[in-house]
């Protein structure tokens, strides 16, 4: 099933983002996540895609497990870094015989070992390139990334607003935000981009913070700003593991009951691969 369909049937929509085990570690680890994930009965789940495909047949293969065993919609991701088109309708074939209807269609990361890879080579130079192309071909459901503080490589909110709805126009079904920590964020966003003709549904992702060092690492890959709520609860407990966890489920908590309140179309959870953490948010507000 196309999850674009869910979007039609429900609101809102509840899913999970979950990533592929590193290569030197067993892939079955990943099932006992996803055994604890499943019992929460979300509406989907998506799996990553490693810095230039490097988890590319692992993705494929968690996502077909949670599509034909577990019987939960999934989204592949798929990034366009270094692959060619060829490649790309080799992925999108094989994701299609697996039962695998959905793919969150990204720009991606450079191979680890490139830091100076020029993207400007590569024959999808952006997201917006890889979406044209696969709707050209196939009917597939593809979902891109939103970036409600503006995409790091923008240096105005008007002009990334501008080149997302290029994006969809391009055949986007519907969105799935950067993280971020402020609703109020959101809120400005969403506003902004049905102003300029952007219609299609809008999932807000959610990322609860567990750790003082892990939000430090966060803010400085992605960008994503600290509203004074949140650092105040860093600087308190961020030298005590045990009541940052618990100050940042609530704090995230307090961000999904305000998205549920609001009426917002969807909530992606960016699980990190830790259930008990996500099961606790969701008991939080009352879909558990």
């Amino acid at each position: 099933m196309q999850i674009s369909k869910l979007y039609q049937q429900k609101k809102p929509v509840i899913s999970f983002e979950i990533f592929p085990p590193k290569s030197t570690s067993p892939l079955e680890t990943v099932f006992t996540t996803l055994d604890q994930l499943v019992r929460l009965k979300p509406d989907f789940i998506s799996v990553t895609y490693g810095a230039g495909g490097s988890s590319r047949d692992r993705t494929k293969e968690i996502a077909s497990r949670i599509k034909n065993q577990y019987h939960i919609e999934t989204l592949a991701h798929l990034t366009c870094v270094g692959h060619s088109s060829a490649e790309i309708d080799q992925i999108i074939k094989d994701l299609l015989a697996e039962n695998i209807e959905n793919v969150l269609a990204l720009r991606g990361d450079p191979p680890a070992n490139q830091p100076d890879f020029d993207f400007s080579k590569c024959e999808f130079s952006y997201a917006a390139d890889l979406i044209r192309h696969i709707k050209a071909k196939t009917n597939i459901c593809v979902a891109a990334a939103a970036y409600p503080e503006g995409h790091a490589s923008c240096k105005r909110l008007s002009e990334d607003l501008n080149w997302l709805k290029y994006k969809v126009d391009q055949g986007v079904d519907f969105l799935i935000t950067q993280l971020y920590f402020d609703n109020r964020i959101f809120y400005n966003f969403i506003e902004n981009a049905r102003r300029i003709g952007i219609q299609c549904p809008v999932a807000a992702g959610i990322m609860p913070v567990l750790n003082a060092k892990q939000i430090k690492r966060i803010i400085s890959l992605c960008g994503a700003s600290m509203p004074a709520k949140l650092l105040m609860l860093v600087d308190k407990f961020g030298d005590n593991n045990e009541d940052m966890e618990k100050a940042g489920l609530e704090y995230a908590s307090e961000q999904v009951r305000d998205l549920l309140e609001s009426g917002v179309e969807g909530i992606h959870l960016y699980t990190m691969n830790k259930p008990q953490q996500i099961t606790q948010i969701l008991k939080n507000v009352g879909l558990a």
